[in-house]
């Protein structure tokens, strides 16, 4: 496993990284998720992103549990707070209620006395900015948030963020986590140039495209028995990306692999290390085995012959 820094910090997180969205606390049981987590960690995996939305705090506890084995520096811990934990007014957004009573609630569950990395899991709108990057600041200054960062933030929102972070002299975000694969790139545009500029590093998920990425969907086929496609409580985000086209590119891409002896979900991650703004890659994983394969992508390098070819494939 190779490391890269996290944005402009100090700190050093894995190349492949393992995430609980969908799964931990949910589809996955406690204990398979363990062995999960046992094999990411083994493999030198110290990334470890979760969020206090994901099935309502299940997935920070599974987190928390499966992890608490291990000597708390050796990994890196992550999770975020936005969206409603409950029904009432205060229970959402980037307040400072809201984020002061969430990570606490978040360090409860998880069981620690820090969380390395803490992101805002969407803007708010609703809240100044400033009241939002304090509230960060107060905690990072407590010990109880190491860093700070974002997900799903636009190119303008992180350029605001680092600016009033600078006016104000508060700490600044580390951290953006964008949807990011070789069938969504929207971010190369405008979010990588101005998250190069601030020092701020993408931790992609969903960097199989919702399992489309490995191969095991094929044009005009029927939906491979006890896939996320096949599930109807988790197919409304896969949806957007398996289609007719993309499956198409899919087996193109893996003659591409074939030849380069890596698995197709090998080089689609590899392919997204490509760019020095990415920190990490999170991969989801429900066996261990595919957190072995996944791993693997580490260290990869692309030729720019093959970086081409995927180029023309993807356009």
């Amino acid at each position: 496993m190779e490391y890269r820094r996290l944005g402009r910090s100090g700190v050093k997180v894995s190349e492949i990284s393992l995430g609980s969205w969908l799964t931990y606390g949910g589809s996955v049981e406690a204990a398979q998720a363990e062995d999960v987590i046992d094999k990411a960690y083994g493999l030198g995996i110290n990334f470890f992103d979760t969020a206090n939305v994901y099935h309502r705090g299940a997935a920070e506890e599974i987190v928390g549990k499966a992890l608490k084995k291990y000597p708390r520096h050796s990994y890196v811990l992550a999770t975020k707070v936005f969206f409603p934990m409950g029904d009432k007014p205060n229970e959402s957004g980037l307040s400072r209620k809201h984020i002061m009573e969430q990570c606490e609630a978040s360090l409860k569950r998880m069981k620690v006395d820090y969380i390395d990395l803490y992101q805002c899991h969407r803007y708010d709108p609703e809240t100044p900015l400033d009241e939002t990057l304090r509230a960060l600041d107060d905690l990072i200054t407590q010990g109880k948030v190491l860093y700070a960062g974002v997900s799903e933030w636009s190119a303008v929102q992180i350029a605001d963020a680092a600016a009033a972070a600078r006016e104000l002299n508060l700490d600044r975000i580390v951290s953006n986590q964008p949807n990011y694969s070789m069938l969504h790139r929207a971010i190369e545009k405008e979010i990588v140039p101005v998250s190069e500029r601030e020092g701020v590093g993408q931790i992609v998920f969903s960097p199989l495209a919702q399992g489309v990425l490995t191969g095991k969907y094929k044009p005009e086929a029927p939906l491979p028995e006890g896939s996320r496609a096949a599930d109807p409580k988790s197919n409304m985000f896969i949806n957007r990306v398996l289609t007719d086209t993309n499956l198409r590119k899919v087996e193109k891409l893996q003659a591409v692999a074939a030849e380069l002896g890596l698995s197709m979900s090998q080089l689609a991650l590899a392919w997204i290390l490509r760019l020095p703004n990415v920190s990490s890659c999170i991969i989801g994983a429900s066996r261990p085995e595919q957190v072995e394969e996944n791993a693997k992508a580490s260290g990869v390098k692309l030729s720019a012959e093959t970086l081409q070819r995927i180029e023309d494939i993807l356009a």
